[in-house]
């Protein structure tokens, strides 16, 4: 695989093959998703008015209806969910590579985390309310709002909260991991959080449905989500989802934010290699 990687011109989901059997697998698992997810975002909202005045930041309760959703959302897929390595108990962050919004999914899943994501996100319909409620983190790419930015990771970090974020800067077709982008890295190592703070990287292997392209679960370019979202619960039967934890690594040890982006980047990308090989095996 390599490094670098433009997206191509195979990013459009044909929904002409799926045929009524599909239609029916999509209707009959995306009902009780729909009921899974918005049933419980109301209890989530509902007990945020219980959390938010006595622990401010803190969310000792939310985060496990989050994980809870995303656990029964992979068995109603029929989508087998794996978990390889050890979570992190120090404070500090994720790192991930990107390859689908199924990520979203697999890291709330395996891990009580918060996200960080582009401001857009809180947009986005349906998904935006979600990633509001469940305390996402939203960026600007804007250099004049960085260091309000800054302060808000301090804040979040302080609190306990583990951010994740995808350092790629954006998603891909599954089958490679691009070069991790520092930026997001020079939070960690301010003085009031470099002596305290671990980043753990995690890597994210998706196995297509048998039959199916290898891409199959990437998402990336100008893929639109929803015929993505209807080939995903339509397929017969369903792949798996993978996520492996590596060793965390401690920012004072680090001797920039590049060189502990370079560290995470390597160890997602053998994750990610050895994923494939095992999957041409």
């Amino acid at each position: 695989m390599t490094p670098t990687w433009a997206p191509d011109d195979d990013d459009i989901v044909d929904l002409s093959t799926i045929g009524l059997m599909g239609w029916l697998r999509f209707v009959m698992r995306a009902v009780p998703i729909l009921v899974l997810v918005f049933g419980c975002l109301i209890l989530l909202l509902l007990l945020r008015l219980i959390e938010r005045p006595i622990f401010g930041l803190g969310r000792p309760m939310t985060p496990f209806i989050t994980q809870f959703v995303c656990r029964n959302a992979f068995r109603l897929m029929g989508m087998p969910f794996s978990i390889k390595g050890t979570q992190m108990n120090h404070a500090g962050a994720v790192v991930a590579n990107h390859s689908s919004w199924l990520d979203i999914f697999a890291l709330n899943a395996a891990k009580r985390v918060y996200f960080v994501s582009k401001s857009e996100v809180a947009r986005w319909p349906g998904i935006g309310v979600l990633a509001k409620a469940t305390g996402t983190v939203f960026i600007e790419r804007n250099p004049r709002k960085a260091r309000a930015q800054k302060e808000v990771f301090e804040a979040r970090l302080k609190a306990g909260h583990k951010l994740l974020f995808f350092p790629e800067g954006t998603s891909t077709d599954g089958r490679r991991v691009l070069p991790f982008k520092s930026t997001l890295f020079a939070a960690f190592f301010t003085p009031e959080l470099k002596d305290i703070l671990w980043v753990q990287p995690v890597t994210v292997n998706y196995f297509a449905p048998s039959g199916e392209g290898a891409r199959f679960y990437g998402w990336w370019g100008a893929m639109d989500f929803f015929p993505h979202l209807i080939k995903t619960l339509a397929v017969r039967k369903a792949g798996k989802v993978e996520v492996i934890y590596h060793p965390p690594l401690r920012v004072a040890e680090a001797d920039s934010r590049k060189s502990i982006a370079l560290a995470c980047e390597i160890a997602v990308r053998n994750g990610h290699h050895i994923a494939l090989n095992e999957a041409v095996d």
